[in-house]
């Protein structure tokens, strides 16, 4: 829960009491159905979920709000995605979750850090988190703009072999670009199964191994009687 206003205290029951009616066995997230944001904003907010959803074939519309059950904790400090964004990972991981519909609050004070581009970031950071499912989707569309470039392809030797409607130079010029582009796509995909494949074999940040580079004291305020 953030501090500064925007997610409000009177929902915090609101979603104990969903957890609760959950069996405290699902991750309960707070989902906004209304922001106080400008239009801008909203606008630009859509547009992300819009592509968000076309990457990565996840609608989303949590953020840090909720709350997360004990027994679930063992998983997400082992799911390197959370440093990351933590939202995402819990999707990511499959930790059973659900929503509550509310309202994001205003600010108490001052203006957000947070600028156009860091946003912009924040945005992709949760998209990358599904970078696998991302790189299998664009690979995918590439294949098939790739059989429509065939298509083309056949179509312009087709013309050019089978009929007289070819003006002369037009195939060759036709074929050369398409040939181009296919090149392309081809390159793409082939870049974007091999980055997907070297990343899986790089050893990415934990949480539960590396929070001490990033934890400068821990003190035990309260210790439950066993």
């Amino acid at each position: 829960m953030d501090a500064d206003g925007q997610d409000l205290p009177e929902d915090v029951p609101r979603l104990i009491q969903k957890f609760r009616e959950a069996g405290e066995r699902k991750v309960i997230f707070a989902e906004r159905i209304r922001r106080s944001e400008s239009l801008l904003f909203r606008l630009c907010y859509h547009c992300y979920r819009w592509l968000h959803l076309m990457l990565t074939g996840i609608a989303v519309r949590v953020g840090n709000f909720s709350i997360i059950p004990s027994a679930r904790l063992a998983t997400l400090v082992v799911v390197s995605e959370t440093w990351n964004h933590y939202a995402a990972s819990v999707l990511k991981a499959r930790i059973p979750h659900d929503t509550l519909p509310t309202a994001r609050g205003e600010r108490l004070a001052g203006q957000s850090k947070l600028n156009f581009v860091a946003l912009v970031i924040h945005g992709l950071s949760a998209i990358s988190v599904f970078a696998e499912t991302v790189g299998v989707r664009v690979t995918l569309a590439i294949l098939g703009l790739l059989a429509v470039v065939v298509a083309l392809l056949s179509t312009v030797v087709a013309i050019r072999f089978g009929t007289d409607l070819a003006i002369p130079g037009w195939a060759t010029t036709a074929v050369g670009i398409l040939l181009v582009i296919a090149l392309q796509m081809l390159t793409m995909a082939s870049g974007l199964t091999f980055t997907i494949l070297f990343n899986r074999n790089n050893l990415s940040f934990l949480p539960i191994r590396d929070y001490q580079y990033f934890v400068g004291d821990v003190a035990k305020v309260y210790e439950p009687k066993r």
